[in-house]
């Protein structure tokens, strides 16, 4: 009798497909992106600061203001008044500073090109938050097929204390197969706990990233599509020089680090101001006098003390400028070096998924029913039996691991080459 029933109740579980979906609601990674995109906060500080940084542009490019001056020219201070003396005077005088020729232009080439590096750090940061949230995504799928598959475990292991618990209470079985399933009972509940509390670190981290309450419950996740893919090296390595953005904020900081150089060499030439005046004057008591006067000139700057300001600034921006361009260097062969490694990754995995779907899932689905054949014949005990299937079960799941570990692959290799692969 017993027998008979655990034969069926395996069947139930041999047969129940581990990938099952919830009748309820699920969640869709595509809008969890586009959530994230709307409302993460890191993302809409650097929006706002691209934004901030393009209005620098015109004020770059602008003349310094312009100066108005009123004055009081050579009152007598026995009286103070403006018709005793023939050089008293009131005076009105505008004042305007020019740079040297070039100087305007190079300044809002500089800020064009801070806008285009703060642009280019934008995308950066999208790219990359894109790639956090399907990380989590998928690490939250395996976590809740690990939690179904380890349910089940648990289900099998709960029946089994139930048989070895009646077959010792008649005298058929052995103390020490009721102690050895309830303590095999005990991990999985230890495991169940666990993972149930890494499902709400996930539920944290991701609710994070989207701007929620950090403890709000999410749905279940769905089985992903997973289309093995084989892109070609040559292809992937354009995409990464063109459409990584972090490849292209440090390519245009190296232009943006080279002219201002060109701005520093030009520090050694004057600034000029252009000043006009007009000055009225009163008729004397004398009656003498009273013709008011027109004056104007030019300053400009002189680079007198080079050795000590403007030497040391063209160096600071040369230096600077092969800063950035071995920064550049270093940057370029870290994303190359993460270009190998996923790549790597991508196609040990493809494999793997390959060798347990096609090898190792279906001989093991062919030890658990040669496993059923001989418990019936009597020629494989139940521990063994139950073993079988705990192995089925932790195949699948491992499988179910590979698959998110593949496509967390695909999201970094997206992330890498600043490209949509699916």
């Amino acid at each position: 009798m017993f027998k008979n029933g655990i034969i069926i109740m395996l069947f139930i579980f041999a047969n129940a497909p581990v990938f099952s979906q919830d009748t309820g609601q699920t969640l869709s990674l595509d809008k969890l992106v586009e959530e994230a995109l709307v409302h993460n906060p890191q993302v809409q500080a650097f929006r706002y600061q691209t934004l901030a940084d393009s209005f620098k542009i015109s004020q770059a490019g602008a003349l310094p203001d312009p100066m108005i001056s009123l004055n009081l020219l050579n009152l007598p201070l026995d009286n103070f008044v403006f018709d005793q003396e023939p050089m008293s005077g009131k005076q009105i005088a505008f004042k305007q500073t020019f740079p040297f020729m070039g100087k305007l232009g190079l300044k809002e080439d500089i800020a064009r090109l801070n806008t285009r590096v703060s642009k280019a750090n934008y995308t950066e940061l999208k790219t990359q938050l894109i790639y956090n949230v399907k990380q989590l995504y998928f690490d939250l799928y395996f976590t809740d097929e690990a939690i179904k598959t380890t349910k089940k475990n648990y289900s099998l292991m709960q029946e089994f204390v139930s048989i070895a618990e009646k077959k010792y209470s008649v005298g058929k079985g052995l103390q020490q197969d009721v102690l050895k399933a309830q303590v095999e009972r005990s991990k999985i509940t230890q495991q169940l706990i666990e993972l149930n509390q890494k499902r709400e670190q996930l539920e944290a981290n991701l609710n994070q990233l989207l701007n929620r309450p950090v403890n709000q419950p999410l749905a279940k996740t769905t089985k992903p599509t997973a289309s093995v893919i084989h892109p070609e090296r040559s292809v992937l390595e354009k995409s990464v020089q063109k459409q990584r953005a972090l490849l292209n904020a440090w390519r245009l900081k190296t232009e943006q680090r080279k002219t201002q150089s060109a701005l520093a060499q030009k520090s050694y030439l004057p600034d000029f101001s252009f000043f006009i005046a007009y000055t009225q004057r009163d008729v004397l008591q004398s009656g003498m006098g009273g013709v008011d006067f027109l004056s104007g000139g030019i300053t400009f700057s002189i680079p007198l003390y080079f050795w000590q300001k403007q030497d040391k600034q063209v160096q600071e921006k040369q230096i600077a400028q092969k800063q950035s361009i071995s920064a550049f260097q270093n940057i370029r062969n870290q994303v190359f070096a993460d270009l190998d490694n996923v790549l790597s990754a991508l196609d040990k995995n493809a494999q793997l998924m390959q060798l347990y779907r096609s090898g190792i899932i279906p001989q093991a689905s062919q030890s658990l029913q040669s496993a059923m054949i001989g418990y019936q014949t009597d020629k494989v005990d139940f521990l063994t039996l139950i073993n079988n299937q705990k192995t089925l079960f932790n195949f699948e799941l491992t499988y179910t691991r590979i698959l998110s570990e593949y496509m967390k692959d695909l999201a970094r290799l997206e992330y890498v080459t600043g490209t949509q692969l699916q």
